[in-house]
């Protein structure tokens, strides 16, 4: 359906396509930025990149930043054509699946620095080992693993 969609309008042509992607940034909305920010460098095991006034940023890999965001922050940007971002406090609004090499140590790792879990290490219909937890405001972390293939 989309791909007849977008061949109609010509979107599907090589002068046109997307470019190669040469990094992805998640920008979290949040209440508090440095209580998040102490969060997600317990969470990572590592210190923020950058941690000024407006963002914090976490590089986890080579093309794969988080970043962390005040609410009312980006409540200046986006003014009055969104709702304002305080709304959604403690509502999952985005999920982080992050693809680990060993579940049961950030499994413990996000149970002791307080995560709140939701749902244990169990194997999922789709194939995948995964916990799920929740950040201090509510935004969803899965941590997972592909099943060995021996």
């Amino acid at each position: 359906m989309i791909n007849d969609w977008v061949k109609d309008i010509g979107f599907i042509n090589s002068t046109y396509k997307m470019k190669q992607i040469q990094l992805l940034e998640t920008i979290l909305y949040v209440n508090d930025q440095q209580a998040s920010a102490v969060f997600y460098t317990k969470l990572f095991r590592q210190d923020p990149d950058l941690n000024v006034p407006g963002i914090t940023e976490f590089q986890l890999s080579a093309n794969c930043k988080l970043g962390l965001m005040p609410n009312k922050g980006i409540a200046k940007i986006l003014s009055d054509k969104t709702p304002h971002p305080d709304q959604g406090n403690g509502i999952p609004r985005c999920e982080l699946y992050f693809y680990v090499e060993d579940i049961q140590l950030e499994f413990d790792n996000a149970t002791k620095i307080g995560a709140k879990l939701i749902s244990p290490i169990e194997y999922r219909n789709w194939g995948d080992k995964v916990c799920y937890f929740t950040d201090i405001d509510g935004h969803i972390i899965a941590f997972a693993e592909k099943p060995d293939k021996s």
